[in-house]
């Protein structure tokens, strides 16, 4: 996966149930390929209740392949490839191959 995904990044679904839904990514699981992303995946699952939280029917966001979802473009909000450069020497940050305009914060 080499980190072209972080918590925090804008993506797009690209197939699924939820393909082309956009969402903000809230976790990476970068041991199963897997993003955490808000809004999509969404399944419902039975809890039993603990001293901290009730039980009841809880919605809560699956993982999805990261296979399946696409950055999206910062100039045009396109889904776009993502690639790696140094700029100062020493620093290297993501691009958007589309556009060229750096992804990193």
């Amino acid at each position: 996966m080499a980190a072209k995904f972080k918590r925090g990044d804008s993506v797009i679904v690209l197939a699924g149930r939820d393909k082309g839904k956009k969402g903000e990514i809230m976790r990476v699981d970068p041991s199963a390929s897997r993003l955490y992303v808000q809004g999509v995946n969404v399944v419902k699952r039975h809890t039993r209740p603990t001293q901290t939280a009730p039980g009841g029917i809880v919605e809560k966001e699956a993982g999805i392949h990261v296979s399946n979802v696409a950055h999206i473009d910062p100039k045009d909000d396109k889904p776009v490839r993502v690639g790696f450069k140094t700029i100062d020497g020493d620093r290297k940050v993501r691009f958007a191959k589309r556009s060229g305009e750096i992804i990193d914060r």
